[in-house]
């Protein structure tokens, strides 16, 4: 793909696209797509991947420009595996993410400290066009614990119950450069910078 083309970033969550814009490859001409007036679609796919896909493409079908999506959310082992990727809604479609961190300590109340392993997974695809047959697909994976209290003002979601034991700190303690080094995101975006390479 030419490097000054026009790629629309398929994302309404300002928190998650200002992730985004810091660190894709600086050389392309990222237009979210709130700026071209794209509502999100309906997700009703069973995977991360499908998820980012269906937003990507839809995107690329209303714009007529390549995009990039990411579907990414929380999977909590004690829970099998949810909220997955109803992380977002967790507690409703109107939910907030302080609505859903409250459902996800109610759910774990009787969960013992050693079984409240969790990983937080992203995937990003990148369509060139609407019609693409071959998405590039990255991914990157978080393993953490899930703490009983929130903790630290930084991040979103559920980053102030992540705990991730490596560093002794939640996420929402880790400044966005941290973050990046280490997140589910910040993988599946140097996975995904290099594959654009």
């Amino acid at each position: 793909m030419h490097p000054s083309a026009n790629i629309v970033l398929a994302s309404n969550n300002s928190k998650k696209v200002a992730e985004l814009l810091a660190h894709l490859p600086p050389h392309f001409n990222l237009i979210t797509q709130a700026e071209l007036d794209i509502p999100s679609p309906e997700e009703t796919g069973t995977t991360f991947v499908e998820n980012a896909i269906i937003k990507a493409r839809h995107a690329a079908q209303i714009s007529g420009l390549a995009a990039i999506a990411d579907d990414s959310g929380l999977e909590v082992d004690a829970l099998q595996g949810q909220p997955g990727i109803y992380s977002s809604r967790f507690a409703g479609d109107l939910a907030t993410d302080s609505d859903n961190n409250e459902r996800l300590l109610t759910a774990m109340t009787d969960v013992e400290d050693e079984a409240r392993t969790a990983n937080f997974y992203c995937v990003i695809v990148m369509l060139r066009h609407a019609l693409d047959p071959t998405p590039i697909i990255a991914s990157g994976r978080w393993p953490g614990i899930i703490l009983r209290a929130p903790r630290g003002q930084l991040g979103f979601g559920y980053d102030p119950l992540f705990f991730d034991p490596l560093l002794g700190r939640c996420a929402a303690e880790l400044s966005p450069q941290e973050k990046y080094q280490v997140s589910h995101r910040g993988q599946a975006l140097r996975a995904l910078s290099k594959a654009l390479v």
